[in-house]
């Protein structure tokens, strides 16, 4: 698309006799932002190497970027102003959401969202033509609306990077420091101050009256106290006077704490949602500024008595007011970390903070308990997923779910816990077979296979073998290799489905080589005893092999004494 956009340049240049023309200006904000995301990304990146991993695909971006600003920049105009602003517009895009490798193409998507919604979107603010959206929050914004309006959040890294973001045992230290830089040579320490003293005032004021808490991990997670330095803090796109920037960063922090509330589990959008509609207010928030200096230069009460020691400071300059709101923000945040507010442990990070809150009649702490339970499952908890599903198939304190109970039964039934595998028959036994076929029709290859072997075993059910082979079928092709391994037995055995030896090895090698060690071992039994297929030791002892480290006990013995005849 790049080539046949410069191809189209060309063109147009040969006909219309154009000389197109560029000015290097590297300003100093873009390469002390450029400096700072590299600093994040580093220290981040130790911990987290899927980082360093990115780093190909972020230089791609930036090239990306580059090449289309470049084109469409000439295709309007002859002069193209050529700086490192490219670098950390992608920077700050990637410090808080990445698609997966499936999916990487719609991230240049989102470049050319900044490229048009910078050259395209722009009013005149103090006599100047600008743009009027931070170029990586415009982008991140949309993208945040269609991932969330479609529900396929999981194409991206965005709860990942969210949740690693905390791995470093200093980040918000980090953070600060590097905040430090950025607001000494720029000027939008206000912004920061009061984003961070909103989220504070809110918080306080939350658990006060309520007793609970609004976040549950983090007063002020990590990925949001980097958002209020290094995404709300665009000097080009944020008010420049001094109580335009108090209202527009309280509004910041406002805004991400009625989001966390609202978007429930999706909550890692909070940071990201605010702020095109604050961009919004800067030109009003800078017109009510100087209406309000007018009117309090009026105001003899102000100007003197008491107040007038306070209105000299109107006086300084504005560097000089800009230090004395650093030093009030490092008090501040000193403040915060010395009392644990930030980078001390949550009293909210403890279930049992929540799950005393439910048991209490609290919808909110059974709604967090459910979501806190959620995370240890999908970490392979077995416990927690138990605990899950019978919070979600009591219906006490949140709308009864059996499909979710039984999604979290099979879990932890998977994870060996044998008491769940009895709640999981008792739901399905008393639920129907929904239980598990929803979420198998929506592509879910566990759930098939546990319908499937339920069918098998007639355990909850009427045993169908025809309708088992089915639903293994079914979670094979979602790419669950247990499924696939257990379609091919059927094969093997003629249960549900006509035999067919050939068949059965095929899927049979197939789902060794993916992993299923009973496979490994039915299939070396056929080479070495040739069961539709020449004799062929040596394959059945690599075979054999791959069964064993896979775990397969018998895999193991068949390495041994030959056994007779497969299982």
């Amino acid at each position: 698309m790049l080539l046949a956009g410069l191809c189209v340049l060309w063109w147009s240049l040969v006909r219309t006799g154009r000389t197109l023309t560029y000015e290097f200006v590297p300003r100093r904000v873009h390469w002390v932002q450029m400096i700072m995301h590299s600093s994040v990304y580093a220290y981040w990146g130790w911990y987290w190497r899927e980082v360093y991993h990115e780093i190909p695909l972020i230089i791609a971006q930036v090239v990306f970027l580059y090449v289309l600003d470049m084109l469409v920049c000439w295709s309007r105009r002859d002069k193209w102003i050529l700086g490192f602003g490219q670098i950390p517009i992608i920077f700050s895009m990637n410090l808080f959401l990445w698609f997966r490798d499936d999916w990487f193409y719609l991230q240049f998507v989102m470049v050319a969202i900044i490229v048009f919604g910078k050259e395209f979107l722009r009013w005149k603010r103090d006599g100047q033509n600008t743009h009027i959206f931070n170029p990586s929050a415009f982008a991140l914004f949309l993208t945040s609306i269609v991932l969330i309006a479609t529900h396929t959040t999981p194409i991206t890294w965005g709860s990942e990077i969210s949740t690693t973001l905390n791995y470093p045992p200093h980040i918000y230290m980090e953070i600060f420091l590097l905040g430090l830089i950025v607001q000494g040579l720029f000027s939008v320490t206000l912004v920061t101050l009061s984003a961070a003293a909103s989220l504070y005032v809110l918080n306080v004021a939350y658990t006060s009256s309520t007793g609970m808490y609004q976040f549950i991990d983090f007063n002020i997670h990590p990925a949001v106290f980097l958002g209020l330095h290094l995404l709300v803090t665009d000097p080009a796109t944020s008010p420049r006077k001094n109580f335009g920037k108090t209202i527009f960063g309280a509004a910041y922090g406002a805004c991400v704490f009625v989001l966390v509330g609202w978007l429930g589990s999706l909550a890692f959008y909070d940071k990201l949602l605010c702020v095109p509609a604050l961009n919004l207010t800067v030109r009003a928030l800078d017109r009510a500024s100087t209406a309000l200096s007018a009117w309090l230069a009026r105001q003899k009460w102000v100007t003197g008595g008491i107040f007038r020691p306070l209105w000299a400071l109107s006086a300084w300059t504005p560097r000089q007011a800009n230090f004395g709101f650093m030093a009030i923000w490092a008090a501040f945040f000193g403040f915060m970390f010395a009392t644990g507010f930030i980078g001390g442990k949550h009293p909210g990070s403890d279930p049992a903070v929540w799950e005393k809150a439910c048991s209490e009649g609290s919808e909110k702490g059974c709604r967090v308990l459910a979501q806190t339970l959620d995370v240890q499952c999908q970490h392979n908890a077995a416990n927690g997923c138990f605990t899950l599903g019978m919070l979600l198939s009591s219906g006490k304190g949140l709308p009864r779910d059996p499909v979710g109970a039984g999604r979290s039964f099979k879990q932890a039934c998977d994870l060996g816990l044998e008491s769940a595998c009895s709640n999981l028959l008792n739901m399905v036994a008393t639920d129907g077979d929904r239980v598990l076929l929803e979420p198998c029709r929506s592509g879910d290859g566990k759930s098939c296979f546990m319908l499937g072997s339920l069918y098998y075993g007639g355990q909850g059910v009427s045993r169908n073998l025809e309708y088992s082979v089915t639903l293994f079928q079914q979670s094979c092709t979602a790419g669950f290799t247990r499924g696939c391994g257990q379609l091919g037995e059927s094969y093997l055995f003629g249960e549900g489905v006509p035999k067919d030896i050939v068949k059965a090895r095929q899927i049979l090698e197939k789902a060794c080589d993916a992993g299923y060690g009973p496979g490994c071992f039915n299939v070396g039994i056929m080479h070495r005893q040739g069961i539709e297929t020449p004799k062929n030791e040596p394959l059945a002892q690599a075979r054999f092999r791959q069964g064993c480290d896979r775990g397969d006990q018998n895999a193991c013995q068949a390495l041994g004494p030959e056994p007779t005849s497969a299982r």
